[in-house]
């Protein structure tokens, strides 16, 4: 049997797929922050910012989100092979497209059915990302490249073929994405006048000949007569746009324009702003003038930050307001996993988006979470904020991923976590396995459900026969419980409303434990620095805290 060939982008270590581990989310509630009163009914405050790896992150918000993003922006690093000194930005192509390609997959299962991804590239990553984004959303859900004009200006001193734009690439999740209009700017209304005082309001004049000829269109053909001077207007060189029964309709409703005085040699048909699309469409060149540049949004950096403190490659607010205006409506979630210094929070929040970022480096500190700050109490009057007529409110909540649910003793055996307490303990079980963490503040054994009849129980416990034989007439008939349990004694096929396991043998093969970055920070030296010999430190034999039970330190008591 032959195999099917498909089109796609191979390279190496492509087949290799990272076992992710569904994370907990911790909050930090001295981090978050929030407005002290409303200013408006559309503050939003449940926003959120997550200190850590963002594939981690992104699988994280897997069992919450799925399906529920309207909206993605991304500015990954671009493999330029320059060192940022917020991002590492040298990665090899494979391990470049590697942490694409994971990020992608779990961004497009967090999309709604009418969500939208928009990434910014430069030219060295393009076009392997687009074939990329070919494979994961399928080329029918490409929506456009468009190119943003970043610099305004080339130096006289550059060598070769100056780069002045950056590309922007647009995939949805299914067609029933559709994007917004853009608002109509000042000239598109000006073009609109009312010269003859027609009630219907301003009008502009729109040709009435063809671009076709008369031999091409003879069905286009016709005698028009001009009501001002009698004169009857013959078709020369060109056609008529339109046929006779609708030019009838034009002259039924006064919509030929011939001038004040019917001057003109031939008519114009007045289109009404009244009747236009309430917007412009948008296009796939986006200059600086609309946009904004790099310039743009390095002063913006410095103005929040200070010129000491500036982030490096900030992009302008102005751009991430366009792809907010086109992609989203007040309300809507956006997400951004590279978050850098925020600017897709800050943008979001102040257009009345409900926003998450991802962001591992420290600069989520010492950057954003300023950033924002200033954003929620109206002290941010850089960027859009004066064109949005932003005054402040709302809020966001801080994360950081919980550590990995299991770790190694001094044996090598995986044991749970001695950083996780109970809660933790079975919020964590419960995203693993698939269900809702919601601990019933009556019923001691429904700690999550899956559905409305199914529940789950975690317990540091041994349960012997006895319990276990209780629980089940408790559960009752018409509900099943998965119990986890640290051991448990009699058969676990005795109660058929119990589906009984211990932990943490059964979530052992699960998923990769212990693995904490994902990030795949590689830079592209064509030399290694020599290592730095380092006097190992005297290791330290941390025991077992005393009221732990034998969950912790991987003793088996069945």
């Amino acid at each position: 049997m032959i195999k099917k060939q498909k089109l796609e982008l191979t390279w190496v270590g492509k087949e290799s797929r990272p076992r992710l581990e569904p994370r907990i989310l911790l909050e930090d509630s001295e981090k978050s922050y929030h407005a002290r009163h409303r200013v408006s009914d559309d503050d939003n405050f449940d926003n959120r910012l997550i200190f850590g790896d963002n594939l981690l992150a992104l699988k994280a918000l897997e069992q919450e989100f799925a399906g529920k993003v309207k909206c993605v922006f991304i500015d990954p690093p671009y493999n330029t092979g320059s060192a940022f000194e917020h991002y590492d930005d040298g990665l090899e192509h494979s391990l470049w497209l590697t942490l694409m390609r994971d990020r992608l997959e779990m961004i497009r299962q967090l999309l709604s059915f009418d969500g939208s991804l928009w990434i910014t590239v430069d030219d060295n990553e393009v076009h392997y990302l687009k074939v990329l984004c070919d494979e994961i959303f399928g080329r029918l859900n490409f929506v456009r490249h468009v190119t943003w004009q970043k610099k305004y200006s080339v130096s006289n001193n550059f060598k070769g073929i100056a780069s002045i734009t950056d590309h922007v690439l647009i995939y949805r999740k299914s067609d029933s994405f559709s994007n917004n209009l853009l608002p109509r700017s000042g000239d598109a209304e000006a073009r609109y006048s009312n010269p003859d005082k027609d009630p219907r309001g301003p009008w502009k004049a729109v040709d009435y000949l063809n671009q076709a000829s008369v031999k091409q269109r003879q069905n286009l053909v016709y005698d028009i007569k001009n009501p001002f001077t009698g004169e009857v207007v013959k078709n020369r060189i060109k056609a008529w746009k339109y046929e006779l029964d609708t030019h009838r309709i034009h002259v039924e409703e006064k919509r030929l324009w011939w001038g004040l005085k019917g001057e003109n040699s031939v008519p114009a048909l007045k289109l009404f702003l009244s009747e236009v699309r309430d917007g412009m469409t948008p296009h796939n060149w986006w200059p600086h003038g609309e946009t904004g540049h790099t310039d743009e949004a390095k002063k913006e950096s410095i103005e929040l930050f200070g010129a000491d403190a500036a982030f490096s490659t900030p992009k302008p607010e102005r751009l991430i307001e366009r792809i907010v205006t086109l992609a989203t409506e007040p309300g809507d979630l956006v997400l951004d996993s590279f978050a850098g210094s925020g600017t897709t929070g800050a943008v979001a929040h102040k257009m009345g988006r409900r926003w998450i970022m991802v962001e591992l480096g420290e600069h989520c500190h010492t950057h954003i979470l300023p950033r924002l700050k200033k954003v929620v109490d109206g002290e941010d009057r850089g960027g859009i904020s004066k064109a949005v007529e932003w005054q402040g409110g709302g809020g966001f909540r801080y994360f950081k991923l919980a550590p990995s649910l299991l770790e190694k003793d001094r044996h090598g055996r995986e044991i749970i976590s001695r950083e996780y307490n109970a809660e933790m303990l079975t919020e964590a079980l419960c995203k693993l396995e698939g269900f809702t963490y919601a601990p019933s503040d009556t019923v001691y054994w429904q700690q999550g459900h899956s559905t409305e009849r199914d529940f789950i129980y975690v317990t540091t416990q041994t349960l012997p026969h006895e319990h276990l034989s209780a629980l089940s007439e408790d559960v009752g008939a018409d509900n099943t419980l998965l119990v986890l349990c640290a051991a448990f004694r009699g058969s676990a096929d005795a109660y058929p409303n119990l589906t009984v396991r211990k932990i943490p043998n059964h979530v052992r093969f699960r998923c990769e434990w212990g693995h904490d970055d994902y990030s795949l920070n590689v830079e592209n030296l064509p030399e290694a620095p020599p290592p730095i010999e380092v006097e190992p430190e005297p290791s330290v034999n941390i025991g077992r805290k005393p009221d732990q039970s034998d969950l912790f330190t991987g003793k088996d008591d069945s």
